[in-house]
């Protein structure tokens, strides 16, 4: 994206953060690198009072009240659940100001969670940086080239995004309908792929292995590139060839060492067996054995049993999924071309 023109950017502004979680303070730092200048911090939690120190020194601890006295441009950094009664208490409280920028920062939720304090003349912004944040400095640094998804009324849009640029992100605009969407993709993308690293880094030591993070650094890498690149093309493995009968072993070894993770590794391999299945990737006469082995060891603790990757209930129903027993069936074209949340704590985002 080119460089904002001088006269598109924001005048510099006074910046204040309500929450002191992971998230305000490094966005505030960021734009204080920008020429705005973070004026005023609020937080709950001693690690708040910590992080806002390190990242905002110099800058006063107050009241979120104060904070919105304060600042024309407020961050609001907390809690996705928290975030619409802090709004109403502030407008009801009479401390937004017209004219004032109010930005909050959840994915979830669009501008309509602003509703009260625009009602109150506050100029409402959605900046949710897609990233995970680790409530330190490099935060800062990590903000380069960080996509956020934004949502503003038209009249803002200008404003919105000269801020994401200055904090060296780059905009990606989101309708507010489809904002729980978008979190909840995110999510999946990111949240759930640090359970499953978590997960089979624990598992990698329980066989043995002396450095699971090593060993797994350099396979995740190129599965996350390849993904990135190539979609459902960079399916690999034995769900994706078809081989049921290591995938039924998995599943015995699961569990017999680690019956936690049962339900996860056959629902993950129910929805890697449809996707390969709609991509031509897996072969259909090797798909029934592999859903029949999902349906008979898909009774581990937290998923329903005898269910399968396609729905097999009815009389007619084909486990492979529809028309696909043909032998002109096409497998993957060799020649395709390539194609973070930020948790509360203690009170803060």
């Amino acid at each position: 994206m080119p460089p904002t023109e001088a006269q598109d950017r924001p005048a510099r502004l006074t910046v204040g953060v309500v929450g002191a979680g992971r998230v305000g303070p490094a966005l505030a730092a960021s734009l204080q690198l920008a020429g705005h200048r973070p004026v005023a911090v609020s937080g709950v939690s001693d690690a708040s009072v910590r992080r806002a120190a390190e990242l905002l020194p110099d800058v006063p601890l107050v009241t979120p009240a104060e904070v919105l006295a304060r600042a024309d441009l407020v961050l609001l950094t907390v809690p996705d659940d928290a975030l619409a009664g802090l709004v109403s208490g502030l407008a009801e409280t009479g401390a937004v100001r017209p004219g004032q920028l109010l930005v909050h920062t959840s994915g979830r939720f669009g501008t309509a969670v602003l509703d009260p304090a625009t009602r109150a003349g506050a100029l409402p912004l959605a900046l949710h940086p897609a990233m995970t944040f680790t409530g330190t400095s490099v935060d800062v640094q990590r903000l380069a080239g960080c996509s956020f998804g934004v949502t503003s009324p038209d009249e803002l849009r200008m404003a919105a995004e000269a801020l994401v640029i200055e904090m060296g992100g780059e905009p990606e605009w989101i309708a507010e309908s489809a904002r729980p969407l978008y979190h909840a993709a995110l999510a999946i993308g990111a949240n759930h792929l640090v359970t499953l690293v978590a997960q089979s880094m624990e598992l990698l030591h329980d066989a043995g292995v002396q450095a699971p993070d090593r060993m797994l650094g350099p396979l995740l890498g190129a599965a996350l590139d390849n993904a990135l690149r190539s979609g459902d093309a960079a399916l690999t493995g034995p769900v994706a060839r078809g081989d049921a009968g290591t995938v039924a072993a998995h599943i015995a070894e699961l569990r017999r060492h680690a019956p936690q993770s049962v339900a996860g590794y056959v629902a993950m391999a129910r929805t890697t067996a449809d996707r390969a299945l709609d991509h031509g990737l897996l072969k259909p006469e090797l798909a029934e054995d592999l859903l029949d082995v999902l349906a008979d060891h898909g009774d581990g603790p937290g998923s329903a049993p005898g269910t399968s990757a396609r729905d097999t209930s009815g009389p007619d129903s084909d486990p492979r999924g529809p028309d696909v027993s043909g032998p002109d069936t096409p497998g993957p074209d060799p020649d395709a071309p390539d194609t973070p949340d930020h948790g509360p704590e203690e009170g803060d985002r």
